[in-house]
């Protein structure tokens, strides 16, 4: 008899116990990395929850990783603490996605890995059992994460009819071959943002690829086209785009603040050319789908890339599908600065396109494997844009090197992977679960819903939550406690159940719901 008990107890548990686990490197005054070789690489399981249950996925700073458990919806009472009310009928924005950057450094760090690596980390993103990623990002050309300075049709000089644009060894060698891996291991569309950093520079004014710069007017039109050949000359290698961005940070190329690949442009400039050039191009094309995306720069700039440029040439609206914006000023700019998009122009999306840590200056330390601090900056980040409508985040660099590159101008950053190609291996990050809980549990289509707090006479505590309705019919809830462990109430209907949640952690809870 107790050998059928057991039987049947390890039949049940099967499905929470399926995922293969961390292989956890325990990191001097850090939290862990989980460590992937040629015979072992962790992964997670999502469990679709049955009726009255919910499953609950935590990281920690202390080294959970996806921990899972499954649990039923209490029947009585719950104790005097913080309740988080969900509201489903009180929704929000649509999700479009999250991912991560397809760069020449990236794709170099991944290939320098055993075929059966290559796969692991693809699988790692983008697999079933991976963290689901759904969206790309991928420089138009050259960038600061390059061995060197190029564009397309770099020759001949002054070629305004782009007569040799064609694939650099970059996209033949490793860019296209893991933007093939990608595609085939990923069980719904990647979306693909491509952003050109420099055009070649017989287009500029400074002849230059860093440095203050603009766009030669005589070459506005080259500079539409420019885009429209990258993009049938991916789509021609199975590489369809989604959208492009109207040239990255190009508030760098006007203030000179970046030592690598810029292009400036005013705000005057920007609008013109979206107007008479770039939308009239990429709309009176087969690509006319293609979304046109402005800014690509700091939270700072959304007034000035979208407010001042509409004001200056409202003609631009008939072709901006949306804003872009990075993290590194998060810290010092209020995501308030959102509304002045959302609220005048609710028709326009914001996608959060590139964030990394270890960027500025004054970090010595480019990569600190196991850092738990870098984390929960991403969370944090995560859960602010989000909160405030944007559509989905998507990280820098797939994968670095241990120094944080390649970068042709030293400009050396962390990444959620780190490759060590010497010991043929990979580290995960914590930054990669912080993009898992998100990516994976909140699929395209998902739709933000109302959360309200409920304080039952003790004030929160450093709790920062969201909630969406997913196109599984499940409702998803991300929490950060930035604090000791402690319990809350969550509260759905008439569905409501006390959660423990681990110091310095996230927790993901998932259950299922009918509208």
């Amino acid at each position: 008899m107790k050998f059928f008990i057991f039987m049947f107890i390890v039949s049940y548990t099967k499905p929470l116990w399926a995922d293969k686990p961390c292989a956890a490197r325990q990191i001097e005054d850090e939290s862990v990395v989980c460590v992937c070789n040629s015979s072992y690489c962790d992964d997670i399981i999502r469990e679709h929850p049955a009726d009255g249950t919910y499953v609950v996925y935590t990281s920690s700073k202390s080294g959970l990783r996806f921990q899972k458990r499954i649990s039923q919806w209490s029947d009585g009472e719950l104790s005097r603490r913080l309740t988080l009310e969900l509201d489903p009928t009180k929704q929000y924005q649509t999700i479009e996605g999250f991912g991560g950057s397809v760069t020449d450094s990236a794709a170099i760090n991944w290939k320098s890995l055993l075929p059966v690596l290559q796969d692991s980390l693809i699988e790692s993103y983008f697999g079933e059992n991976g963290l689901e990623y759904n969206m790309v990002r991928t420089p138009i050309g050259g960038a600061d994460f390059s061995i060197r300075t190029y564009a397309y049709n770099e020759l001949p000089l002054n070629d305004a009819s782009l007569t040799n644009f064609t694939y650099t060894p970059e996209d033949i060698i490793y860019k296209i071959p893991m933007f093939r891996s990608i595609m085939n291991v990923a069980k719904t569309p990647v979306h693909t943002v491509a952003t050109t950093w420099s055009p070649p520079v017989w287009m500029k004014t400074n002849n230059n690829y860093s440095g203050f710069s603009q766009l030669k007017p005589e070459y506005y039109q080259t500079y539409a086209n420019y885009h429209l050949k990258f993009i049938e000359l991916y789509t021609s290698a199975g590489i369809p785009i989604w959208a492009i961005t109207t040239t990255n940070e190009p508030i760098n190329g006007i203030l000179a603040l970046a030592p690598f690949n810029s292009l400036g442009w005013t705000v005057k400039n920007m609008g013109k050319w979206i107007s008479d050039n770039l939308g009239p191009t990429i709309r009176n094309s087969i690509f006319q789908s293609v979304k046109i995306i402005t800014g690509d720069d700091q939270r700072v700039t959304v007034p000035y890339w979208f407010n001042m440029l509409v004001t200056f040439t409202p003609e631009a609206l008939n072709y901006i599908d949306g804003l872009g914006v990075h993290y590194y000023t998060d810290k010092f700019v209020p995501p308030a600065v959102f509304e002045t998009v959302t609220l005048t122009h609710p028709d326009k999306f914001i996608l959060a396109t590139e964030a990394c840590e270890g960027s500025f200056p004054w970090q010595s330390r480019k990569v600190i494997l196991g850092s738990w601090d870098r984390a929960k900056a991403y969370i944090l980040d995560i859960l602010q844009d989000l909160n405030y409508n944007l559509v989905g985040w998507i990280d820098w660099n797939l994968c670095l090197d241990m120094q944080g590159g390649p970068n042709w101008s030293n400009n050396f950053v962390d990444s959620p992977i780190i490759v060590d190609k010497n010991r043929q291996e990979f580290l995960k990050q914590p930054m990669f679960y912080a993009m898992g809980h998100f990516a994976k549990f909140i699929p395209r289509g998902s739709v933000r819903i109302h959360m309200s707090e409920k304080h039952g006479g003790i004030l929160p505590s450093s709790i920062y939550k969201i909630a969406f309705f997913t196109p599984k019919n499940t409702i998803i809830v991300n929490i950060y406690n930035d604090g000791k462990t402690r319990s809350i109430n969550l509260r759905v209907g008439q569905q409501q159940t006390s959660l423990l949640l681990e110091a310095d952690s996230i927790t993901t809870v998932e259950f299922p719901y009918t509208l």
